[in-house]
């Protein structure tokens, strides 16, 4: 009895509540990691993107094309963390822990530049929304980011105003001459809301920024530019948004530490076997 009292104790080295607690939440972001990795690369199957290699000029703010690198990361480092706990493989257990100490790592360092360089930082967003509206039609990627920007998060229209809306060929003020209807108008989403609406208005920015437009804009449509809008809503949601970060840095570390004590356990365990 002593004796397989003795062995029960010598290969119990590996915690199994650790373990399966770093395979559970792994296998989370396995399956989210590839469920946002297949809906970026249908996007871009509908979209024709494969086919058509001129819509990569602005690879970088296609919506599709982060949700492929957005998922892409996260089944990876789901996949390592999953399968290296599952099969206590150190291996995959070390790429796992280089994975997510170089995903906060970039975070910090994403962090510390948005302070240092805010005024670079804002004139990218600035150029990257003006591309965004250049090419709303284009791309209905694009144009449902737009719309969920300006409707529903920020409630905001343009960059820095509606006139901002010249800059697409259909909603340019000049456009009117070769037939468009929304020429010198805006997007619906540049449009408030009324409680009384059952169906959204489609047409409600028509002609709005015509000079002989006769009711008060402003009581139709959104007059604050987004880039407002956006620094109001990181200043009034600064305290949530530093919440967020240090809460997902804390999971993080949490994360390398768990795996670094489960290779011990493993490379203790395998130590007893020579």
């Amino acid at each position: 009895m002593p004796s397989i009292r003795k062995y029960r104790r010598d290969t119990s080295e590996v915690s199994c509540c650790l373990k399966y607690v770093i395979f559970g939440v792994n296998v989370l972001f396995w399956f989210l990691g590839l469920i946002v990795l297949a809906v970026g690369v249908w996007a871009w199957t509908e979209k024709d993107t494969f086919n058509n290699l001129s819509r990569l000029t602005n690879i970088a703010l296609d919506p599709a094309f982060i949700l492929i690198c957005v998922g892409t990361i996260t089944f990876i480092i789901g996949f390592t963390g999953c399968v290296g706990a599952l099969r206590e493989n150190t291996c995959l257990l070390a790429c796992y822990a280089v994975f997510l100490a170089l995903l906060l790592l970039a975070e910090m360092t994403t962090g510390i530049l948005f302070f240092v360089f805010k005024d670079w930082i804002k004139q990218q967003a600035t150029v990257g929304f003006q591309t965004f509206i250049t090419h709303y039609r284009e791309d209905p990627d694009q144009q449902n980011l737009i719309d969920w920007i300006q409707e529903d998060w920020l409630q905001c229209c343009g960059v820095e105003g509606p006139r901002d809306w010249d800059r697409n060929a259909y909603f340019n003020c000049s456009s009117g001459a070769v037939g468009s209807r929304e020429a010198c108008g805006v997007p619906f989403s540049c449009c408030r809301s009324k409680p009384q609406d059952i169906i959204r208005n489609k047409q409600c920015g028509y002609d709005v920024r015509k000079p002989t437009y006769s009711f008060d804009i402003g009581k139709i449509i959104y007059d604050k530019g987004c880039l407002e809008a956006a620094e109001e809503w990181f200043d009034h949601n600064l305290l949530i948004v530093a919440t967020s970060a240090v809460c997902t840095a804390f999971a993080q570390i949490l994360g390398i530490c768990f795996a670094q004590n489960l290779r011990a356990d493993i490379f203790a365990q395998k130590a007893k076997w020579h």
